[in-house]
């Protein structure tokens, strides 16, 4: 099955977790099965975008360096290299 980077990034982002901290960007978020992904923001919604910025940086920054994406339910990515 063939999966997008989208895909990916939105089941991710399902099983984001906020929390409020005592900071001067009080909404703190993170994806916790992906290593290095969070967040911070002055409101939720700022956190949030601010989270999913990281993941996609996360993303291709990690599958440039040929690092296997870890797997989310049934969704995969990697990179697969084409005949030219």
């Amino acid at each position: 099955m063939k999966f997008l980077i989208s895909d990916y990034i939105e089941e991710a982002m399902k099983r984001a977790h906020y929390e409020i901290i005592e900071d001067e960007e009080p909404y703190y978020g993170e994806i916790k099965e992906l290593k290095g992904v969070w967040a911070t923001g002055k409101t939720l919604e700022e956190c949030r975008n601010n989270l999913r910025e990281v993941l996609e940086e996360w993303i291709i920054i990690n599958l440039n360096r040929g690092i296997k994406l870890p797997k989310l339910g049934n969704i995969s990515l990697e990179i697969k290299k084409m005949n030219v």
